[in-house]
């Protein structure tokens, strides 16, 4: 009975090991061989960092002090948390989502209209040019389906197939909920131009976008592409696709100025000075996307809080702002609905106007923009 017991338990210790070990494995083949992690910046290009004044050691830094520790024990109470099934962090009613027509964005426009997709983003139509912001159209926000939860809704307001010619695509950041690599797929033939931040072309020539069409930027860097002004702006956030690699590409807003409206898109940032430095140089702005989601008290200094984004809107010295980030994913604890809820209120007491466009809605860009159904509260 002993050796039975024995020769059992070894079996059992085997087959725990082997599956430990076959799980590390698939798991280190999946982080180096799937695509979908992207390239880090080589060494010459590191090395080029080196002379912008905010990349040491490795690594870029934001231009203030920005913590991205949390206190061990508080992580292990807010883990559980975060992965609890909380109802309020999706809609539990079908979000409405205006469909697209592919032959209605072909149409001369002005002035210039944005079509927002949910989260952070969007297609700009301005000055005869079809732009496209952080666009994210996959149905997962992670490098696999499985390590993330599902958009809020079943469709995109157009299939990307069905989308225009680009003129540009440009990125805030390369966080998955930015940065899609499927995403990026579907558009590489159909986009002339990519503008990105400083080390975020690396994934994108890795994903078969050919370099010439790979332009990359730095903080305050300008650059004339036609008859728009671009300018590549900081915020105050991270980057990075695995365990390894955090700051090891830029992060930042942008600045797009046309022959008629001036408009600014935060990508994620946590509140800082930055928003009023940019509004002096660039303001004031027609209309301003600022991030206003996925937040949490542990880690405001990377995500702005709603009444934040408000003030941010001030700093800025944007005639309307419109709260982004949201919409689209659960990626923090907050209720779905909360980052609306809190900014209105915070908006009033600035007297800053908000618009609130529902997914695929025209976004014409005007003096006068209101919210016209508050499509976030249940029907």
């Amino acid at each position: 009975m002993y050796k039975l017991f024995v020769k059992l338990f070894r079996i059992t210790i085997w087959t725990v090991v082997s599956l430990i070990s076959l799980f590390l494995v698939a798991g280190i083949m999946f982080v180096n061989f799937s695509p979908q992690f992207g390239k880090e910046p080589s060494a010459e290009e590191k090395a080029q960092f080196e002379k912008t004044g905010h990349f040491e050691d490795g690594k870029f830094q934001n231009l203030i002090p920005t913590s991205m520790d949390m206190d061990f024990w508080k992580a292990i109470k807010l883990f559980p948390k975060f992965f609890k099934n909380n109802p309020s962090t999706r809609p539990d009613f079908e979000i409405p989502v205006v469909k697209v027509d592919s032959l209605e964005l072909v149409k001369a426009q002005e002035p210039a209209r944005l079509v927002w997709f949910g989260h952070s983003a969007f297609l700009l139509q301005m000055d005869g040019k079809n732009i496209l912001l952080d666009p994210m159209f996959g149905e997962v926000p992670a490098p696999h389906p499985l390590l993330g939860k599902k958009r809020f809704s079943k469709e995109l307001p157009i299939e990307v197939e069905k989308l225009p010619e680009i003129d540009l695509v440009i990125f805030s950041h390369d966080h998955y909920d930015h940065l899609d690599y499927e995403s990026v797929q579907k558009l590489k033939g159909k986009t002339k131009k990519f503008f990105v931040p400083l080390g975020v072309g690396s994934h994108l020539s890795h994903w078969g976008v050919a370099e010439e069409k790979i332009q990359e930027l730095d903080w305050w860097q300008e650059i004339s592409y036609e008859n728009l002004l671009l300018a590549f702006t900081p915020s105050r956030h991270f980057s990075g696709r695995g365990m390894t690699n955090r700051f090891s590409t830029l992060w930042g807003s942008w600045v797009i100025k046309g022959s008629q409206e001036n408009i600014y898109f935060s990508g994620d940032s946590g509140y800082g000075p930055h928003f009023n430095e940019i509004g002096k140089k660039y303001g004031p702005f027609n209309f301003a996307m600022l991030e206003c989601g996925q937040y949490n008290e542990n880690w405001k200094e990377i995500h702005m809080m709603p009444e934040e984004t408000a003030q941010a809107g001030v700093d800025l010295g944007a005639k309307i702002i419109m709260p982004i980030h949201w919409g689209a994913f659960s990626l923090a604890m907050h209720s779905w609905t909360d980052p609306v809820e809190r900014v209105l209120v915070k908006a009033e007491q600035l007297q800053i106007p908000v618009f609130i466009p529902k997914i695929g809605e025209y976004i014409e860009i005007k003096e006068e923009m209101s919210i016209t159904e508050q499509w976030w509260i249940k029907p």
